[in-house]
């Protein structure tokens, strides 16, 4: 991972130790040489384990917060590296997973479903999501498609829960 920090100028202007960068980057998850996008929604896993026990008004009330302040933690970190969106800018990634899995069964399946869903869709980026990545800049832009493919992704597992449960 140090490596990396040193290889990609952008990255090296982040710090691991400053905690807007150690969440920005997934907890270093973003670090990743490849698949940063990937490695940071496997980060949020743990961080959807830790919420899974919680209310649902408490799961979505941290949910919401998560992607507020990611607003600020992406584009403070975005603009610490000079660079609009970097891929070890995770923290997206993080806030679209546990959007995706509000309301989700109990179930290492309905998690590994949850975390394929939101992969397909932040990746294929459908429309409007492919709109909003490449018109919307700031913290704002680099969430608003991890959130609107978190929305589409928490409907298909919602769909897929009340025909199969």
């Amino acid at each position: 991972m140090m490596d990396l920090l040193s290889k990609d100028k952008a990255v090296a202007k982040l710090s691991l130790k400053n905690p807007i960068h150690f969440l920005a980057l997934g907890f270093g998850s973003g670090l990743a040489a490849k698949a940063p996008g990937t490695f940071g929604t496997i980060a949020a896993i743990p961080v959807f384990l830790l919420m899974a026990p919680l209310s649902l008004p408490w799961y979505i009330g941290l949910t919401i917060f998560s992607v507020l302040i990611g607003f600020y933690i992406c584009d403070k970190a975005a603009k610490d590296m000079g660079v609009h969106d970097h891929g070890a800018i995770v923290w997206d990634e993080i806030a679209g997973l546990l959007i995706t899995m509000i309301a989700a069964p109990a179930g290492w399946q309905w998690l590994l479903a949850g975390f394929i869903l939101f992969r397909f869709f932040d990746i294929l980026k459908p429309w409007p999501i492919r709109w909003l990545d490449a018109k919307v800049h700031g913290g704002f832009g680099i969430m608003i498609d991890d959130v609107l493919a978190g929305i589409f992704s928490l409907i298909c597992l919602q769909v897929a829960a009340y025909y199969l449960i």
